[in-house]
Parts: structure tokens; sequence; C-alpha cells
């Protein structure tokens, strides 16, 4: 049971703007440039090795984003530096936070606009972080599933979504918020989420001033500072433009962030309603298991968690200062730690399957989702 949820079918978005044809000529235009000539794309098509012949996905959805296989070329173990060697971020600019092997990383959109995928060996783990530029979605997997292969960008859309393929002798289609393989050798073969938190670069910087940032010397030459960003005016929440036309659910604004779960049909936490004060806490229960949901209106971030510590439920709550846990009054972050308090140093353990997606993409991927109504 899930309190304050409306649910309702989704519309169609069926009237395209009048210049919608020429945007979308002037995006395809953008994903070709971002392909480059220093990626040695031409030696490949689209869909690369991967077969499209076996695909559990409807192939009609399944289409060419106007760049061939790696034509945008996807990381593996880049450069980590100091926040003071991370010029080309702003405060106000959007990364991936996660731990790894106790180590805190901070992998920025401004990076992922132009690679979308980060390959990461670190700790023993191997680990494929992605953002899809198109779909706002940020994901992060254990690679294992995939013979620990490398991910790689197929070249491919799928709903308007990032196409991973693996780099194994016998290549497979991953759709980014799928979660599993669709087409090929390992098609149905579901990927483990890695949790992540995404908010600005000044917030994660404060919470983790040890942090360690993508270093803006990949190898490419590319504009990673925020005036590079290369979709123009794409992300404006109330921007219903897409590269390839789809139905789009209209309880939301097409490009508004949303935090979404995706269990029992999938929960959406939009930002727009989780942003009534500067912090917010839900308490709810998502497919039989409890959880709270924070939201840092200075962070512009949101993040799930098990309330659950040492079998003992805790009670949160949002208060002017911040988010508080009501039996000992500790006060906790976005990212789920307790920093004062008796309990300060407590960890809450992150909801993996958790993600940030724009609305269009996430009730694409989930039509039957619910959405939280703070009222």
């Amino acid at each position: 049971m899930i309190a304050n949820i409306s649910v309702r079918r989704h519309e169609r978005y069926t009237s395209a703007p009048a210049s919608l044809l020429k945007w979308l000529g002037g995006l395809t235009l953008v994903l070709l440039i971002l392909s480059g000539c220093d990626d040695d794309s031409s030696i490949a098509g689209p869909a690369g090795g991967a077969s499209t012949d076996e695909c559990s996905i409807p192939t009609s959805n399944l289409v060419s984003g106007g760049v061939p296989k790696d034509g945008i070329p996807a990381l593996t173990d880049p450069e980590f530096v100091a926040p003071g060697e991370a010029g080309y971020l702003t405060d106000d600019s959007r990364v991936i936070g996660l731990e790894i092997g106790g180590d805190m990383l901070a992998i920025p959109h401004n990076i992922l606009w132009y690679h979308e995928i980060v390959n990461l060996n670190r700790g023993g783990e191997q680990l494929a972080v992605t953002y899809c530029p198109l779909t706002g979605s940020s994901l992060a997997f254990d690679r294992s599933a995939a013979d620990g292969a490398e991910f790689g960008v197929s070249g491919l859309l799928f709903q308007n979504n990032l196409v991973m393929y693996d780099r194994n002798t016998e290549e497979s289609l991953w759709p980014q918020m799928n979660r599993e393989a669709g087409c090929g050798t390992k098609d149905g073969t579901v990927l483990e989420m890695r949790p992540i938190v995404e908010m600005t670069w000044e917030a994660w910087r404060m919470l983790h001033p040890d942090t360690r940032v993508v270093s803006a010397n990949t190898g490419f030459s590319r504009t990673y500072s925020p005036s590079g960003y290369p979709y123009g005016n794409y992300e404006q929440t109330n921007n219903a433009n897409l590269l390839f036309d789809m139905p789009i659910d209209e309880r939301r604004p097409p490009k508004e962030r949303a935090l979404g779960i995706p269990l029992d049909g999938g929960v959406a936490f939009p930002f727009g309603t989780l942003d009534r004060d500067a912090f917010t806490v839900v308490s709810t229960q998502v497919a039989g298991r409890d959880i709270v949901v924070f939201w840092d209106r200075s962070s512009r971030g949101a993040m799930a968690f098990s309330p659950v510590v040492d079998g003992e439920r805790l009670q949160f709550e949002a208060r002017e200062e911040g988010l508080f846990d009501a039996g000992t009054s500790s006060r906790w972050t976005i990212d789920g730690r307790a920093v004062s308090g008796p309990l300060e140093d407590t960890r809450l353990e992150p909801v993996a399957e958790a993600y940030v997606a724009f609305w269009f993409a996430w009730a694409a991927f989930h039509p039957e989702t619910k959405i939280w109504n703070a009222e």
C-alpha cells in the first residue's frame, strides 16, 4: 500500500510544435558532431556485432540515434582528480555520486553528455556508470551479468533511451532503463544495480570534501564546461520535443526529473512535488518494503532508503534546518548518513533500484507507474 499516490493511464502526445522538424534536424546534427572524427567510428554499423534477430523488446522501438557504434565513445577507468582540479564544473553542475571501496567518486553529467558510459574497475568491482542525456536517466550497474565485459554505446535508441552493448565476442544489446539485455545471446539477463545519488557538484563536494572527480583530460576533444552542453534547450522542464516522437504521459511536465523506484509497477517521486519545502521526507511502502525518500532543495537531489537500522524502523521528519529522525534527533544527509546526534556515523541502506530520469521516459518504461502526491 502506498499513501498519497495518483494513478492514471498515460495520454498520447499527438501534436508536435511546428518547429519540431527543424529542432530534430539540429539535434541529429549535434549527435553526429558528438561522434567526432577522433573515434574511428566508421568500423561498424549502428548495431555492431549484436544481433537484432532475437529480441524480447519491440524492435519497432529500436532505432538508430544518428551515430554509429562507439560514435559516442564510452570511457574506461578515466583519471580522477581532486575537486580543485575540476575547473570545468560549476557549483550547479549535476554529478552522479557513488562509493567504491571506501572512495567517494563523482562522475559529472558534463562528462556523460559526450560519453554516456564510464566503465570502472576499482576495489575488485567491475561497474558501469551510465547517463542518457535524451532521457535524463542515471543508473549504475555491476557488469558481472555481462561476464565483466565493458559496455559501449551501440548507436541505437530504445524509446529515446541509450542502448548499451557489451564487448563480448557475441555482443548483446542492453537498453539502459530496461536494466537487462533486450537482444542477443544475453537477452533477458538482468543487470544488478548499484546505488548512486545524483545532486549538484557543490552539494556533493560539501558532503564529501575528499571526493575524487573525473578529470577533463579524457583523451577526447570536448567542451565539458556548462557552456558546452550540446542539446540546446532540450532539458527545459516543459520542453516536449524528443528525438523520436513517442507517447508522453501528461500527468507531469515531460522533462521534469523524478526519482523512480521500479518495483511493483513503478513509483515516481517528481522533483516538483518533492520541492514543497527546503527538505522533504516521504515515508511509505513500495512492493511491501518500507521506504523513506529524502529531498534536499539545496542539492537538487532525492534518494530512497530503507528506514530500518539494527532491526528498528526509524521515523524521519523534515525540519526547517534539515532531515532528522524523530527518536534521537540525529541529523541525516541526502545520501543517508547521520552526521550529528546519537546515531552519528550510522548509514541507511539505499534502495539500489532507485534512479532519476525525465518524467516522460520514466512513464514510458513504467506505464503503470504511480505518482507520489504531496497533498
